[in-house]
């Protein structure tokens, strides 16, 4: 379905992000990506979100090459990133403005509903707690049907009880859509919380470690033993992939 080969990165300044990288993402899987700062990681999201160029390599979807932007990939950033002058509703239906008002707003509302912000449409953004407004972020990138949903570290400066919530949030969304997904996050018991794989990257330049399988049922269970035994495993490759001394130049996480 999505498909990186043989992807480099290498920017004018010298830094080398990434180096042979190879990947493919089935239908309907959700791929998680760890790995310390300098690794690629956000420049594989950009490469994949046709934000950037790569040096060597290409991005397919389905039969077609990613080489800009596409309607078909959404994006979830570490901040929502919505409008403050438009109201809940109208940030959900930014990429549904070509549907009849009616159409529209029944959309809308099925989306308000399936984050559990039924009657929040009309409310302002800046009436929002954190947590609330990432959910705003999740269901204006998951209301237009989007291919592939890319998330780059998209709880990361919440508070441990809120990321928790939304974590489960996203999973139930992910059993309800079933949405190819890949996510980027440095934290290891959301990967495993989340992912059907998991890809260990080493740094400098940035290339693939290991990937793990992910072999637990869902919803999954933080307190298992299998959860926290595979906790355990990321975390010694994590120290693995990192012990080599960084270059002088330092590259994006």
């Amino acid at each position: 379905m999505l498909e990186l080969n043989h992807l480099k990165k290498v920017y004018p300044n010298g830094a080398h992000a990434l180096e042979d990288f190879n990947l493919k993402v089935r239908e309907g899987e959700v791929v998680a990506i760890i790995g310390g700062s300098g690794c690629g990681k956000s420049t594989l999201l950009r490469l994949v979100a046709g934000l950037e160029t790569p040096s060597a390599g290409d991005i397919r979807l389905g039969t077609r090459a990613l080489v800009e932007p596409d309607e078909r990939v959404n994006i979830v950033f570490q901040e929502p990133r919505l409008f403050p002058w438009l109201t809940v509703a109208d940030n959900i239906g930014f990429g549904l403005r070509h549907l009849d008002r009616q159409d529209r707003v029944t959309q809308v509302d099925a989306a308000l509903s399936r984050i559990g912000l039924a009657g929040y449409g009309q409310r302002w953004i800046r009436e929002l707690s954190g947590g609330q407004a990432q959910r705003v972020a999740l269901a204006r990138a998951l209301v237009t049907h989007p291919a592939v949903l890319l998330l780059d570290e998209p709880f990361s400066a919440l508070d441990a009880m809120t990321r928790s919530d939304l974590q489960d949030h996203l999973s139930d969304l992910w059993l309800e859509n079933g949405t190819t997904m890949l996510l980027v996050t440095h934290d290891i018991e959301e990967a495993v919380m989340l992912a059907d794989r998991i890809v260990v990257m080493q740094p400098w330049p940035g290339r693939i470690l290991d990937i793990v399988d992910v072999d637990l049922p869902r919803r999954r269970d933080r307190n298992a033993a299998g959860f926290s035994s595979l906790k355990r495993h990321l975390g010694e490759l994590l120290e693995r992939s990192l012990q080599r001394k960084s270059p002088k130049v330092l590259i994006d996480s």
